[in-house]
């Protein structure tokens, strides 16, 4: 099943979307945040509504979860985009966050900062946590994931790498694009081999899949629940490949006008035009 956070007329309401329609979810809560907390209660519900259709076309998708409560994403995790930042294996996994507030629809503009001249891509797949915990074990992973989503760790290079510490240069309004909605866990099964591929303005940039991923999805589950518990809606960005603007020779950083399309396989397509900072 696929869920969407979207908007019409202003009004933002939660839809099942199926084909090119989106079907509302007349249901008594107000975000997806409490549609994951209460789904046992109320899948079979959500599954079974019949309520007038809207046109995914006239619909204004918003991010999935407007406002997580964790934005977890985990660096230096495909080998090759390792080797191309020139780095090596790591033996641990490296965690930082994006802030919540960088939150970003699926095709809204992402802003490039008046302040950072160096903004990049990153496609990734994304985690949506369902069930919380701490201290969730590799084999229980799975049970803890509520579905899945594309996502673009959008990245202000000359704010990450002026300090030691990512959260600032990860962190900037719109620089969390992730959906264009949720595909549940039951309809994906095993995430790893997934597609995920990057263009810029239609030029291929990056292009793996998840099989490839240094630390899987359950090893990420359970390493960063030993730290903090996980609440349903929290987001993990699980890494990208190789093709980072950032290490071409010479760097090609976002500029106005250019646009980026992430895929993920199943789970769909994100396009953003780039804007700058008014």
């Amino acid at each position: 099943m696929k869920l969407v956070t979207f908007a019409t007329d202003g009004q933002a309401a939660i839809g099942r979307v199926e084909s090119d329609q989106i079907i509302p979810l007349p249901l008594p809560f107000g975000s997806m945040i409490d549609l994951i907390i209460g789904w046992p209660k109320w899948e079979s519900e959500v599954r079974g509504s019949q309520a007038a259709p809207v046109p995914l076309k006239d619909a204004h998708l918003l991010p999935p979860v407007p406002r997580p409560g964790k934005i977890l994403a985990i660096g230096l995790n495909y080998a090759d985009h390792i080797q191309e930042m020139g780095g090596e294996l790591p033996q641990r996994q490296i965690w930082f966050c994006k802030q919540p507030t960088a939150a970003n629809g699926p095709y809204d503009p992402i802003i490039l900062p008046k302040v950072a001249s160096e903004v990049d891509y990153e496609a990734e797949l994304v985690v949506v946590i369902g069930k919380g915990g701490r201290n969730i074990s590799k084999q229980d992973a799975p049970a803890h994931v509520f579905g899945y989503c594309a996502g673009n760790d959008v990245s202000a290079r000359d704010w990450q790498m002026a300090t030691s510490q990512w959260m600032l240069g990860k962190s900037f309004d719109t620089h969390a694009p992730f959906g264009p909605w949720i595909t549940t866990a039951d309809e994906i099964g095993d995430p790893h081999g997934l597609g995920v591929r990057a263009f810029v303005n239609g030029e291929p940039r990056q292009d793996s899949d998840t099989s490839n991923l240094v630390f899987n999805v359950w090893d990420q589950i359970a390493h960063i629940s030993q730290v903090m518990t996980l609440e349903p809606g929290d987001l993990i960005y699980t890494g990208t490949p190789g093709g980072v603007g950032m290490t071409m020779k010479p760097p090609r950083y976002l500029k106005e006008g250019d646009v980026v399309r992430v895929e993920v396989d199943r789970l769909g397509v994100l396009e953003a035009v780039c804007r700058a900072e008014e």
